[in-house]
Order: C-alpha cells, then structure tokens, then sequence
C-alpha cells in the first residue's frame, strides 16, 4: 500500500451549504497495526475421534522456535498461510517455549467454536497484561473465570447493548456530523484555485472514532475542539500510541519465561511507563465525575464510568477495588473500540478507490434512498444493502486482526482430529479462512455483490465460520454491534457528503497494512 492516496470530494447536501466543487483528500495508508503478538487472537476446539499428534511446521530455531520465521519480511497470517497450504488445516509450531495449533479451516473452526468453545476461552500470561492491564484487571487480557465473565456482562449490559447504545445515539450521531462539518470548512479555507484540498483521512477517521467512544466511556472529548488543552491531548495521544505499540510488541521474556528478568530489548520498562501515563490520564476522569457531581442517579444518559461507578461501589472483584476495574475496564473499551473502527473505515475508502464503479454505485444508492437534503440516518441503513456489502466485504478481506487473539487450552481437546494437549496456544488465521477460493471466489477481488446473491445470508457476528472478523464464542469482540453501527454511518454519511478519487486516478497499493 503507497504511503499517500490523495482523494477528491464534492459535497451533496445543499441544505448544508455543501456547494458543488471538490476538493483532494490527503490519506496515508502505510501504517503497522499488527506484530506477532496482535496476529494471535481467538480459536476454539471442537471434539473429533482421537487421530494423535498434529504435524510440526518445519524451520524451527533452538529456543526460539518459529518465531523468525514469524518476524521475516512477510507478514505472520501470510507466512502461516503458507505453512497451512504445506502442512494442512491443522498443525503446530513453537513459540519459544510454548507450543501452539494453528487452524486455517472454516469447517474446523466451526467444530472448535460450536463443540469446546469453554476448553479455549482463556488467555496466555504475558508481559503487557501484567503491566498495562492493571496486572490482568483489563478483562480483555484476563483469563476466563468469574472476574472475566462478571466483567463482560456488566459491558455487555451497561455500555454495549441496545438500549445503551440507543440512549447514547445522538454520542455518534453529533460526532459524524460534526466531522462532515469540520472537513467542510476545511476545504472552503484551504482549497487551491482547482477547489482541491490535501486531508489525511486517517487522522480524519482517527479522531472521529476516538472522540465517540471516549464520549461514551467518560464523557470526554480529546480532539479537534478549540478549547481543548494540547499538552494534555499530545500527552493522551502519545499514551495511547504507545499502548498499541507495546501491546503489539514481542517480548522474549513471554516466549522464554527463564530470560524475563533481562528484559531485552526494555519493552517491559516502556510498559510500565506508559500503563503510568495512562492511569494518572484515567484516574483524572474519575476524580472529574466526582467533582462535577456526575454521579447524578437522574441522568438517563450516563456515560460507562458513572455507570460503573455505580454498579461496582463497595465491590472487591478478584481482589480488585472498584476504582482499578473503572479504569482498567473503561481503558479497556476506549482501545479496542476506536483504533480497529477507524482502520476498517480506511480500509473500506481505499477499496472503493481502487474500484470508483463501486463507489459510484453506493453514491447512487445514498442518492435514491437518503436524497441530497440531509445527513444519512441510522434508520437509513435497513435500505442501504449495498453499503452494508460493501462493509462486509472489507471485514472479510481486512478483519481487523488476520489471526485471532491468544487463547490457551485449559484441558486436552481434539482439534480435527488430532490431539491437542492443555497448555497449548491457539491461533485461527482469520485472513487465511476468509479468502478460501473453495468458499469465495476470487477471493482477492473486492466484490461486495457476492453479499447480495450467493452469500447474501452471511452475517459477520460469529456465526458464519467462513466469516468471523470479529471472532466467534465466549470471546469474541463484545462490541460488535456498536462497531458494526458506527461502521454503517460513517462510511455512509462520508460517501454521502463528498466525492473521493486519487491523483490521477492511480491505483492504491492494497499489499501492505493501514
């Protein structure tokens, strides 16, 4: 993927004042999300007759193992897909110490997700939970057992149901038109004789998602206000940055626990660090709810904190006081909910770029549906099916992480048809199940009609083996709906407003990641 796309927009809403013209749109697409350690997220395991070991992957390094191999130039889901198309659907490799089962089968995942979903549902000890999840408070890293199962239903029920969601609308709803507005004026200040303008739609998209769910979660809003303090925005946006990048950070120690103490490399220190920063950032929200009196038990609008505040007084989960949770829990939702939106939202633009007879048929669809007179509502998204295709056909070309996330077998279990000891790291190569020619033809090619006829009935909520981006079972993404929602009208209210294209009409390189 090119480091840069530049895009044209046309506003359409006259009664917004969008005036015809177009503007270019400046969009950086050459950013690393994943590492060795994103690329391994959920897998679950299902019960066949016993057929002994799985196949060993060849190549591995004394200690180390495979992880060389999983550091090389190419990219980890691709290089296991390589080794699946040698070894089969099912085999294993090593990770320092630790032994894991790859699996890059719908049919299989299916057997894992559906039979023995319980048997893999916790997570591996690592350096990062440990020492920026509040030492596994953040229930994303916890292992599976009371603490987690309590901590996902109070999100499920308090932050991230439907009738939450729905008192916390106009939360989304203001945010997206107040961006459509923001890029507006934008163009009308900056645009050159041409009427073009350079964005980057990163940033754009970036900071939309993050000011949502950080309204939602705490009711706070870091970016693009006028009033906002720029050394405590630089500070959170850092922290969070950093976050990210050492949650996606191999560390030695977690593959040889034996070498945990040298910390190479000093990744353990810039944790600490960072989980520092960010808990002084967190713990500052709390002490504003308490300050401002936002406790208030009227409020029917409350963000997750008050709610939180409210559900855990008193309480002592795992040993936890209330505050940790709040924080870890709160922390936990603001980076899993914003980073991953924004990137499929790049994704989805750049695809209809390189496709703008696409692009022009969901503007004509917007058109028919929604007209020119007014924003893209949420009760508009029922009619727009080819918006909704064209989501889904992103999510099966770039889930947001190509393999699943940690998971370790509490017990043995067979894992088609071979025996998989307890102990054992598993990994289902989403990217490689998700473009599987036998069940999507052409699976590299960005068609988002396939979701209008032969798999129209394919949905992307865990289901449909052939298609989990967000994962499948106990421990798949609890957000989502929200993501799904905010997905939806973004992308349409954004093909909506302007008109995109790139420079001279040129191809985005699609090969890299966002």
């Amino acid at each position: 993927m090119g480091t840069e796309v530049i895009s044209k927009f046309k506003p359409l809403m006259s009664s917004l004042n969008f005036h015809p013209a177009s503007a270019h749109v400046r969009l950086p697409m050459q950013k690393k999300l994943s590492s060795i350690r994103d690329s391994f997220w959920p897998i679950h395991i299902g019960s066949r007759q016993s057929g002994g070991a799985a196949p060993e992957a060849g190549g591995a390094w004394p200690i180390i193992g495979h992880l060389p191999l999983l550091g090389g130039p190419e990219q980890p889901h691709v290089t296991l897909g390589a080794m699946a198309d040698k070894h089969g659907p099912v085999f294993m490799i090593r990770l320092g110490v630790h032994q894991a089962a790859v699996v890059s089968s719908s049919d299989i995942a299916k057997e894992i997700f559906t039979v023995n979903d319980m048997a893999v549902s916790s997570r591996s000890k690592m350096a990062a939970a440990e020492h920026l999840g509040y030492n596994y408070a953040m229930f994303g890293f916890s292992p599976y057992g009371q603490f987690w199962r309590e901590m996902r239903k109070i999100t499920m029920l308090e932050l991230l149901s439907n009738h939450r969601i729905e008192k916390l609308r106009n939360v989304f709803v203001s945010e997206i038109e107040g961006s459509l507005k923001d890029l507006y004026k934008f163009w009308l200040e900056e645009k050159n004789d041409s009427g073009h303008v350079f964005v980057e739609m990163k940033k754009q998209f970036g900071d939309l998602t993050l000011n949502v769910i950080l309204r939602m979660v705490a009711g706070k809003r870091y970016t693009g206000g006028a009033k906002e303090d720029e050394k405590v925005v630089t500070q959170y946006r850092k922290a969070l940055r950093d976050f990210f990048h050492l949650t996606g950070m191999f560390v030695m120690g977690d593959a040889v626990p034996i070498l945990r103490w040298l910390d190479l490399g000093g990744h353990v220190k810039h944790m600490k660090k960072t989980a520092k920063e960010l808990d002084e950032i967190v713990g500052g929200w709390l002490d504003d709810h308490r300050r401002n009196g936002r406790w208030d038990e009227t409020k029917t609008d409350k963000d997750f904190m008050h709610v939180m505040q409210s559900v855990l007084r008193g309480s002592d989960l795992a040993g936890y006081d209330a505050d940790t949770i709040n924080k870890a829990t709160s922390l936990n939702m603001i980076l899993e909910g914003s980073d991953t939106t924004a990137v499929t939202l790049i994704w989805a633009l750049s695809l209809l770029l390189n496709n703008p007879h696409l692009l022009k048929k969901a503007q004509e669809e917007l058109d028919t549906h929604v007209g020119k007179e007014r924003f893209v509502h949420e009760s508009d998204i029922s009619k727009l099916v080819y918006i909704q295709a064209i989501i889904k056909e992103t999510l099966r070309m770039y889930p947001p992480a190509p393999l699943s996330a940690p998971r370790e077998l509490s017990e043995c279990c067979c894992v088609g048809g071979y025996d998989i000891p307890d102990g054992t790291r598993l990994i289902v190569n989403l990217h490689k199940i998700q473009r599987d020619p036998k069940i999507w033809p052409e699976p590299s090619e960005f068609r988002p009609e396939r979701f209008l006829t032969t798999n129209k009935d394919v949905d992307v909520r865990g289901q449909h083996f052939e298609l989990m981006p967000f994962g499948s079972g106990r421990r798949s993404c609890p957000g989502t709906s929200f993501a799904l929602q905010m997905l939806h009208l973004t992308l349409s209210n954004f093909l909506h407003a302007f008109n995109f294209s790139t420079p001279a009409n040129g191809l985005i390189d699609l090969n890299g990641t966002v």
